[in-house]
């Protein structure tokens, strides 16, 4: 029954270093993608939308505007700036009989203006994984998916009394 109940408080113990990290990760990757956006000219909100867009995209307005949590009308405040600033363009949507349909897509070419931004961080991933054999990265890598889901769904959860 003692090394259950040991056993049960070292479980405790890491499941709560775990939560934390991911809570002091979730900060550090907020402050970075400040000053990321403010040394490529943009918003952090908009840095936000640009990511959804390029990771999910092409998207319509009221899709992004659902995916950020943002009102529709605030979001294209947001595409509007990303499009005068040349980071993303709008695009009629051709299956849809709506001749008002429109997506938004990121610019590619303006892609390496961001990984430059983010090298210091990726490169240091890149050296943190180099300490970890493949089946170990597998596992992160999962775990991190997972984490991520349950972050989305938490968030999806909350939206839903807004």
């Amino acid at each position: 029954m003692d090394s259950v109940s040991s056993e049960t408080r070292q479980r405790e113990r890491l499941t709560g270093e775990i939560r934390e990290s991911l809570q002091e990760l979730g900060n550090q990757l907020s402050l970075l993608n400040h000053h990321v956006a403010l040394h490529a000219g943009l918003k952090d909100v908009d840095l936000d939308c640009l990511d959804l867009i390029s990771r999910h995209g092409p998207l319509s307005p009221s899709a992004l505007a659902r995916r950020a949590g943002l009102h529709p009308a605030t979001v294209t405040g947001i595409i509007d700036r990303l499009q005068r600033d040349g980071w993303v363009i709008r695009e009629r949507t051709p299956e849809t009989t709506d001749r008002r349909a429109v997506a938004v897509r990121a610019l590619r070419e303006r892609d390496p203006e961001l990984l430059h931004l983010y090298a210091g961080l990726n490169a240091a991933v890149d050296h943190l994984c180099d300490d970890y054999p493949e089946a170990e990265l597998d596992l992160i890598a999962a775990f991190l998916r997972r984490a991520t889901h349950a972050g989305r769904a938490a968030t999806d959860e909350l939206a839903e009394d807004d």
